[in-house]
């Protein structure tokens, strides 16, 4: 069985759904959740649903972990062994660890290329340049053409989201820029955005309903004239809000293609349950 040209890899913050992994050849490494006393594998060993339960009363707060550079040497070696050269495209280094792992890891390797791209994003914003990455993979690019058809990604990827409460962010430390909102975070929901690969807020409202629509009426602004756009709709724990939000994205922005993905216990950590958001981008 020949290798193909190149493998695109990224790590299981994005989302991505099985059927999109499995069409375009994506290998997807594990984020690790630690939870009372267990190690359990991102959207493996525990169910979003159960886990989002559990954090509602939960006395001990779970933890998240990167997979170390052993674990990435390993999976790169598994997925060189179908590959010529492999494009690791990873969450942001302001939101984890993971590149510094993947990157060790690289260091390791022999006889198989192997170039790293931070997304400066997660979740389907991640997703979506892992996706696009592997399309071009598909079509017989080279490595660099790959790596070059990722990174021009990485500027114009929007994620934008609502959450419940800001202290899921802030008891994991990746409350970023939003950090200045605390003290006044009963009497607001801000709608939040990744910037440059970190957290921050980008408008503040009263309600979690009118912070919603302030979500997508940016999104519509943003993708006013835009042709061929590519969306996603986000949650953890909040399938009904997410539906909502659903179709105002079919009817606001018309996209091309759109992706529903629910957050895992990685992430879902750190935004805690009730979080609701998009991520879209448009080609040139």
């Amino acid at each position: 069985m020949s290798k193909a040209r190149v493998a695109v890899v990224t790590d299981s913050t994005a989302y991505l759904p099985p059927d999109l992994v499995q069409k375009h050849a994506l290998h997807v490494i594990p984020q690790i959740l630690n939870w009372e006393g267990r190690s359990m594998i991102d959207g493996v060993d525990i169910r979003p649903s159960e886990f989002y339960e559990r954090l509602k009363t939960a006395q001990e707060m779970p933890t998240t972990s990167q997979p170390s550079a052993g674990q990435f040497f390993e999976f790169f070696s598994q997925v060189a062994e179908t590959a010529e050269s492999i494009v690791g495209i990873f969450i942001s280094e302001h939101l984890s660890g993971t590149l510094t792992s993947a990157r060790a890891a690289v260091e390791m390797m022999k006889g198989c290329p192997v170039e790293i791209v931070d997304s400066r994003s997660t979740s389907m914003g991640l997703g979506f340049i892992a996706l696009a990455a592997a399309r071009a993979a598909q079509e017989g690019l080279s490595i660099t053409e790959v790596v070059r058809v990722a990174r021009k990604m990485v500027p114009g990827m929007r994620v934008l989201f609502v959450v419940d409460t800001l202290e899921f962010l802030h008891r994991g430390g990746r409350i970023g820029g939003a950090q200045r909102l605390l003290g006044s975070a009963l009497s607001i929901k801000p709608v939040l955005h990744l910037k440059d690969g970190r957290i921050e807020p980008l408008q503040s409202v009263r309600t979690k309903r009118k912070a919603i629509e302030a979500m997508l009426a940016h999104a519509q602004s943003e993708t006013q004239g835009k042709r061929v756009l590519h969306a996603a709709v986000l949650d953890a724990s909040a399938p009904e809000e997410a539906r909502a939000v659903q179709d105002e994205v079919v009817k606001r922005l018309h996209p091309e293609e759109l992706v529903r993905a629910e957050l895992s216990p990685v992430i879902g950590t750190h935004t805690g349950p009730g979080m609701v958001g998009i991520a879209y981008y448009a080609e040139e």
